[in-house]
């Protein structure tokens, strides 16, 4: 575990209430199914049995004189993210070097909290838009409104720097174009779509898997950008159609999304009858969302921004005063979550080195 305590203002993000669930039959929801992160199923002594909500930690670390925290996702079994969860609903257990099984922890002894000021949290979304021909020629006006619905949805009001977002387009070129660098403006960001005109590609192809590719590393760079600080990022990626390029294969453009850090989100909207559907589902591995027609685009990329604000409101940082001192070794720990009548657990551990007593 990081012995730095790397972070100072956390979960304005997570602590915001979103409105819950986008369940559209349409939406595809394949969020990292059974995925703990860096932590593991508890152990069997505890008697748990399956989890009916997942807890996929992110990061964890200890700070003296003796806190324990643990940065999570929460999501349900189908992948929906879950927001506005508060300490209270959670329970501590531990196993020390002496113990058989885990000892129940009391949260309120122990300081038990889901802190809204101690870590820095930064979270960042690139909108990438496909602008080939069959767009600008047929739905470009369509496109703009949506997006600019799209914007205005997901950017918090008022204005955060913990909160960004980007927009770029491809289209046949060997380029992922930016339109509007990572910026707190969502007026900024919705002139910048209004300003689209038709003439703005000079290659009518899709370079689709080419686009996938270049916006996953633009998202990885953004994690590894600010160490000091907890990242996350959504990739929103729309079309029209398929890769019609050819400059990387599908298998590529797949694989960057699979091996991608498990703090980038994946959401894909297509639209019309020229899509692959199965590709843009695996590209769009948190959503995907598929309009027939120009008409429903509004609707699709509503869908989408209710589901990128869920998941921004998701992650938890965790934190208690552990009983356990210097000199005890290693422990095992785990964390019970409680909600609307579901539970669900994840075991990681810690290091007591150094740890005494006065932690709050």
């Amino acid at each position: 575990m990081k012995k730095i305590f790397q972070l100072t203002l956390f979960l304005s993000l997570g602590l915001t209430l979103f409105s819950c669930g986008n369940a559209d039959d349409d939406v595809s929801l394949d969020i990292n199914d059974r995925e703990l992160g860096l932590g593991q199923e508890p152990d069997d002594c505890l008697g748990f049995g399956e989890n009916e909500l997942l807890l996929s930690i992110q990061d964890e670390f200890t700070t003296l004189p003796g806190k324990v925290s643990v940065l999570f996702r929460v999501s349900d079994l189908m992948g929906n993210p879950i927001s506005g969860l508060s300490a209270d609903q959670f329970s501590i257990y531990e196993q020390g070097r002496n113990d058989d099984c885990f000892n129940s922890i009391s949260s309120s002894e122990s300081f038990a909290r889901i802190s809204p000021n101690s870590q820095v949290f930064n979270n960042n979304t690139l909108l990438v838009l496909d602008l080939s021909n069959s767009v600008l020629q047929s739905s470009l006006n369509e496109l703009k409104t949506a997006t600019t619905s799209f914007i205005n949805n997901v950017m918090p009001v008022p204005a955060t720097d913990s909160f960004k977002m980007a927009i770029y387009w491809f289209d046949g070129e060997d380029k992922l174009h930016l339109l509007n660098p990572l910026t707190s403006s969502a007026t900024e960001l919705t002139n910048s779509v209004d300003g689209i005109t038709t003439d703005i590609s000079n290659d009518p192809s899709t370079d689709l898997y080419g686009a996938v590719i270049k916006s996953t590393d633009i998202a990885e760079n953004l994690l590894r950008e600010n160490s000091e600080v907890i990242n996350a990022a959504s990739v929103v990626l729309f079309t029209d159609g398929t890769d019609q390029a050819s400059r990387y294969r599908e298998s590529d453009a797949l694989r960057a999304v699979t091996d991608a850090d498990r703090n980038i989100s994946f959401f894909t909207i297509g639209l019309g009858a020229e899509i692959d559907t199965e590709v843009l589902t695996e590209i769009g591995k948190t959503a995907s969302v598929f309009a027939s027609n120009s008409e429903e685009l509004e609707n699709t990329f509503n869908d989408i921004s209710q589901r990128v604000e869920e998941q921004a409101g998701s992650y938890y940082l965790f934190e208690y005063c552990t009983p356990k001192r210097d000199g005890s070794g290693e422990s095992n720990l785990v964390i019970r979550l409680s909600h609307n009548g579901l539970q669900g657990a994840v075991q990681t551990k810690f290091n007591a080195k150094g740890f005494t007593g006065g932690c709050e």
